[in-house]
């Protein structure tokens, strides 16, 4: 039987974000599998080659040129947006169609390319939203948490240009620097009332939170998480009621369609538990690259110039790619955005705070 093969990139082992990658690939394989039982596309079933990243942007960019020789049409997935980065430049120098799954950093590619489109929200969109619910919150002075990054220097950027206006500012304490306790008599001394965890899990965040919550001082501060930390069940496993109440972004709509219930009953079938928005972002990415190669065919430079005629319902809403000003690769704007937090009554439990 011959096979329409796509490639999908990964992180499945440490450093990378292990939870995130398997949900990712929970609803790629989710949504494969259900092109496959309904005939596949154009007669052909589909065929995933996987290729774990673990966070290694090389990795990742070695991996393109595996599966472009092996003749996948074209590339799908990844989470971490420094490995992302490095997918979306190599496809564009190879020719090789990527839809981005879950990475939101604005510049995915330094020249504007045809050949790359994205589900996720471009950082600067979702992160201002996120800003925005800081100073709703009454929050001004804002410390942030940093690794050093493109994507959390990126982050911290665009908090800094949107808050300031506003009357807000951004204190940076570099984790390199100061261990979980300094970082505690730093909030102190800046009289900072909300602290932004831009760095990884889980260390240094869970130690941090740790110190932040256990210390009198600080029994006033928010503690927030924008890039997501708090969406999986690693968080409330390492943390327990200490990951309680930390916003984060998600993106998903106050309701989903009927597609997404129904995936979404599938998918914690699949994973055993709550689906995370990365996973139905993974559902969606096939669902969108199935309409594109059964509207098209399987010639990858066929596929690339279908991005701007994508119109597909998925999970979470209507899904067409257009031209962002900022954004160099074809973009969902937008998907749904929420600022939500685990519950302190019931950790399970997600509260939605804000929308954008």
């Amino acid at each position: 039987m011959t096979f329409t093969q796509i490639g999908a990139l990964v992180p499945l082992s440490r450093p990378g974000w292990v939870e995130a990658g398997q949900h990712l690939l929970a609803g790629i394989e989710l949504a494969v599998r259900e092109v496959n039982d309904a005939g596949g596309v154009g007669g052909r079933p589909l065929e995933l080659v996987v290729r774990d990243t673990a966070a290694d942007p090389g990795r990742a960019a070695a991996a393109v040129d595996e599966l472009a020789r092996l003749g996948v049409v074209a590339l799908v997935g990844e989470y971490h947006s420094v490995v992302a980065r490095a997918v979306a430049t190599r496809a564009d120098e190879l020719g090789l169609p990527y839809l981005c799954s879950s990475t939101v950093i604005d510049a995915l590619t330094d020249q504007p390319t045809e050949w790359v489109a994205r589900l996720a929200p471009a950082q600067s969109h979702g992160w201002r939203i996120y800003a925005d619910f800081l100073l709703g919150a009454g929050h001004r002075r804002i410390a942030v948490a940093t690794q050093p990054s493109v994507y959390w220097a990126s982050g911290t950027r665009i908090l800094r240009d949107h808050l300031a206006p506003r009357g807000g500012s951004v204190i940076e304490l570099d984790t390199r620097e100061l261990d979980p306790a300094a970082v505690c008599d730093a909030l102190v001394g800046h009289g900072a009332t909300a602290l932004l965890l831009l760095a990884g899990l889980p260390d240094p965040a869970v130690s941090i939170v740790t110190s932040v919550r256990h210390d009198p001082r600080l029994a006033e501060i928010l503690i927030g998480a924008p890039a997501g930390q708090p969406e999986f069940p690693e968080w409330a496993g390492l943390l327990g009621d200490d990951g309680a109440a930390i916003p984060f972004l998600r993106y998903l709509p106050e309701h989903l369609t009927p597609l997404g219930a129904r995936v979404g009953t599938a998918l914690r079938e699949r994973l055993a538990g709550a689906p995370s928005f990365v996973a139905f972002e993974g559902y969606d990415t096939i669902a969108v690259l199935a309409d594109v190669l059964r509207s098209h065919g399987t010639d990858r430079a066929r596929i690339a110039g279908a991005w701007p005629r994508v119109a597909v319902e998925g999970t979470r809403g209507p899904i067409r790619f257009s031209r962002t000003p900022g954004i160099s690769v074809w973009q969902w704007a937008w998907p749904p955005v929420q600022v939500v937090d685990r519950d302190p009554a019931a950790s399970h439990r997600f509260r939605v705070l804000h929308t954008g």
